[in-house]
């Protein structure tokens, strides 16, 4: 019965632990997204997580360090949901494009570590590097078979697709001229027009 207890009352604060983490990274993700990795403040994201700042600095040393794991768990999440299919990069281009118009928030997210955490180096085992490098080598290989034009470079080539696939959510200011001026001001006509202009550049392999 006691040895019962006792692994009950280990087992509780791991978990209460792991709950902390999460409600603190989820908080972050929020005032990151909102406010910039500058404009965040600690106490607001402790507030935010149901916790201290005390309890925020002892999983995280630092707001940096902070941002930098919900960027990475972010990064993870979209290369899940999107899933790049090298060849069919009008079709990856499509979901990138879907992914970012449900969740602008996480565009901004992404953008604030661009614009205040430029150059900041990042070590071979980098989760976003990683990601970078395998999708490269994807679409080396489907060069190498004959199913993408080898006279790009494969680098180019994504950051080609990333930059027409999220022409829209980097834009908000045109987002809203074209919802005012667009012949076809939909949004299934903006999502059209990023297909159309990777397929024409990087055609789906037939």
């Amino acid at each position: 019965m006691s040895q019962s207890r006792d692994s009950g009352q280990t087992a509780a604060p791991a978990a209460t632990a792991d709950t902390t983490r999460e409600r603190i990274l989820a908080a972050a993700m929020e005032e990151f997204a909102r406010h910039g990795i500058a404009g965040a403040r600690v106490d607001r994201i402790a507030k935010l997580a149901k916790t201290s700042k005390e309890r925020v600095y002892a999983y995280f040393r630092s707001k940096d360090a902070l941002y930098a794991a919900v960027a990475a768990r972010e990064y993870v999440v979209i290369a899940e949901a999107t899933q790049i299919d090298p060849t069919d990069l009008p079709g990856y281009a499509g979901r990138l494009f879907d992914y970012f118009v449900a969740r602008p928030d996480h565009h901004r997210l992404i953008t604030w570590g661009r614009l205040e955490l430029p150059g900041t180096a990042t070590g071979a085992d980098d989760p976003t590097q990683a990601a970078i490098t395998r999708k490269i080598d994807l679409l080396r290989q489907v060069q190498q078979a004959g199913q993408l034009d080898p006279a790009w470079d494969p680098a180019d080539v994504l950051a080609l697709v990333n930059q027409i696939a999220t022409t829209w959510a980097s834009q908000p200011e045109l987002s809203e001229a074209a919802a005012a001026h667009a012949v076809d001001p939909t949004t299934a006509a903006r999502r059209a027009a990023v297909v159309t202009a990777v397929e024409r550049l990087f055609p789906r392999a037939r």
